[in-house]
């Protein structure tokens, strides 16, 4: 045990929904004593940085219930149990937004929230993309809308936080930085 670990003394299942499982875990502290920690159990997820042949970032806009309001979002969603990151980008890609692409890249994996969630995010940048036209359907309880935004209407967005979420500052941040290392 390395100096900073917590040794799991006792941990219950609290809640288990179709998305996440909520644990209590009693836990051991690095000086003997003892605490409780509230832990969320996912099953990871995918995001995908979708450029157009313009180099337009494909967006949803999506209502999230628990912000109550919309925000735009690159699209995402939740790895099924077993399936690989890659084919989950792919189907949540095609899914979300009617594209599907030529080239799948893997930019990062992350957890988005480790004082409480296990959740992992991997991102992906999809180019050479193509409108299918019978497109696999959305979820039943999904709504989007779709937007196509330049790297400068993104920032916009940033800035009147119509983009909120960690994932989708994540990719905007990183086409930029691609973009400040290539007119370097």
């Amino acid at each position: 045990m390395n100096n900073l670990e917590e040794k799991t003394l006792h941990s219950e299942e609290i809640y288990s929904g179709k998305i996440i499982t909520l644990e209590l875990h009693e836990v051991e502290l690095p000086n003997g004593k003892q605490s409780k920690r509230e832990i969320v159990k996912h099953p990871g997820a995918v995001a995908i940085i979708a450029l157009t042949e313009d180099n337009k970032m494909v967006m949803v806009e999506q209502y999230r219930k628990a912000l109550e309001r919309t925000i735009v979002e690159i699209p995402a969603g939740k790895l099924e149990k077993g399936e690989e990151p890659a084919s989950c980008a792919r189907r949540e890609l095609e899914e979300e937004t009617g594209y599907v692409c030529e080239s799948l890249e893997l930019i990062s994996s992350f957890y988005t929230s480790p004082g409480f969630s296990d959740e992992i995010i991997h991102v992906f940048l999809a180019t050479g993309l193509t409108k299918k036209e019978n497109a696999a359907a959305m979820d039943e309880d999904e709504f989007v809308n779709l937007e196509e935004l330049t790297l400068k209407e993104a920032l916009q967005y940033v800035k009147e936080q119509k983009i909120y979420d960690a994932k989708t500052i994540y990719a905007v941040q990183y086409l930029q930085l691609q973009e400040a290392l290539t007119t370097k």
